[in-house]
């Protein structure tokens, strides 16, 4: 039989249309991105595995496939504490990371897990359009590593062996407290501190190295914490600390990328930000649920009880933080101001 002419010339066309997909798909740029949480299925589990799978999602349909994700989490690519440094060297090209733990190297971003400074998600997120935000904006570029997608996380204390609920029962508590202004706050308190990733509380608690432990409402679920605990200290009307675990990508990367690639990273980035922060607050009332089924005990934090910790955290950690330097005493103002 015959071909038709047509037939013909789709037949010639089809090896150069093959070779231009197979050419555009090697030409894709694949990144990795690194965090310390527990991997989800994309649907399911700890929500800060899929914010960073949506966020990837996102990336690789607004630049058409050109850039594409390899995910790491449970520290699986880059060690914890070594997270912001690899971002900052362009060794890691994102991560979703607390910035608490870039506090070493930058001061004034002990801040973003400042006991009481925040209190509630609405005061949180006012931070991105204060000049506090920019502040912590530009310090992070300075450093290295800018800032695509801003995720704030309420949480709370569980404890092995008795009820935390305000500071007088912290005297001789083994504790981890998560930042250096946390552990400043407990220690005023009469508390003993260790310092430690979230992901390593579980066998911190299991062999008896910490009594209790502050993370977030996410981590204290994910990480199994209630497996361990008979007492919780929850989110209530208000939280005594909030924790900033923003989307990162490292500078030296970004600058690196054509304009439609950056800003597609930065929409995605902005698109992200909701279900954060919707997420966020659902795991505080799963948080109590969970801690419940258990058979743990639970309390709630409110305008009442927040006014202790408050009032030991400016004396403390607050204290301390504004004497560090003149830049750390004007950011503690602004994000008073905020």
């Amino acid at each position: 039989m015959g071909i038709s002419r047509r037939a013909f010339v789709a037949t010639l066309a089809a090896p150069a249309v093959f070779g231009i997909s197979a050419k555009a798909r090697a030409a894709a740029r694949v990144f990795k991105i690194s965090h310390q949480f527990p991997a989800s299925n994309g649907e399911t589990g700890d929500f800060r595995d899929r914010m960073c799978r949506r966020f990837a999602a996102a990336v690789e349909s607004k630049t058409n496939g050109e850039i594409k994700f390899e995910f790491y989490p449970s520290s699986s690519l880059v060690k914890t504490f070594s997270q912001f440094d690899a971002l900052k060297r362009g060794a890691l090209d994102f991560a979703l990371v607390p910035t608490t733990y870039a506090g070493g190297l930058i001061p004034e971003m002990n801040l973003t897990f400042m006991p009481a400074i925040v209190t509630s998600y609405e005061q949180a997120y006012r931070w991105k359009s204060k000049p506090i935000g920019e502040e912590l904006d530009s310090l992070l570029s300075a450093n290295g590593v800018k800032l695509i997608a801003w995720l704030w996380e309420s949480g709370g204390i569980a404890s092995r062996d008795r009820q935390i609920l305000a500071p007088s029962t912290l005297e001789g508590l083994k504790i981890r407290g998560g930042s250096r202004e946390m552990d400043m706050m407990f220690k005023a308190g009469g508390a003993a501190t260790q310092n430690m990733p979230s992901n390593e509380i579980y066998i911190s608690l299991q062999t008896g190295s910490i009594g209790a432990c502050a993370t977030s409402s996410t981590s204290l679920v994910s990480f199994r914490i209630d497996e361990l605990s008979k007492y919780l200290l929850a989110p209530g009307t208000r939280s005594f600390f909030f924790v900033f675990e923003p989307i990162l990508i490292s500078k030296q990367i970004f600058d690196g990328l054509p304009k439609e690639h950056r800003d597609a990273i930065v929409a995605a980035g902005e698109e992200q930000e909701e279900f954060g922060r919707k997420c966020s607050a659902e795991d505080d009332k799963i948080l109590s649920e969970v801690y419940r089924k258990s058979g743990a005990t639970v309390s709630l934090l409110d305008d009442t009880n927040l006014a202790p910790w408050q009032d030991l955290a400016r004396a403390s950690s607050w204290k301390d933080f504004a004497a560090r330097s003149a830049n750390c005493d004007r950011l503690l103002k602004l994000a008073e101001q905020a």
